[in-house]
């Protein structure tokens, strides 16, 4: 998965915990203790390496939101709700969002990697 680099680095620091995506078909196949590598736009050189912790399904932005703390999504206290939601209509469409759901995808950032795998 692609990330812009205030995220990228966001998790990179351990601020980050929580990725937001839309629950379409590719995320859908996502669960507990597989790995997922991040690159960095934008050109992609500089990669992270994620183990999936846990994921948790809504409906949409608002209610995923509204159960977490901030910090959670690497964003600030000082961020409002509407704030949060915009930010990720910068992404997605309400009507992806109606479609798909959305999902936070609780994760850790690896020090280590599994033998068997590559990034």
């Amino acid at each position: 998965m692609s990330l812009n680099p205030e995220p990228f680095e966001s998790i990179k620091n351990g601020n980050k915990t929580i990725e937001i995506r839309l629950f379409d078909e590719k995320r859908q196949k996502v669960q507990p203790k597989d790995i997922i590598v991040f690159t960095k736009l934008p050109d992609k050189k500089e990669k992270i390496a994620v183990e999936v912790i846990d994921l948790a399904v809504f409906s949409s932005f608002r209610e995923l939101l509204s159960n977490f703390d901030k910090s959670k999504f690497g964003h600030s206290d000082k961020m409002t709700l509407e704030e949060q939601i915009e930010r990720q209509r910068e992404h997605y469409t309400e009507d992806e969002e109606r479609r798909y759901g959305v999902v936070g995808i609780k994760i850790k950032l690896i020090d280590r990697l599994p033998d068997n795998v590559n990034i």
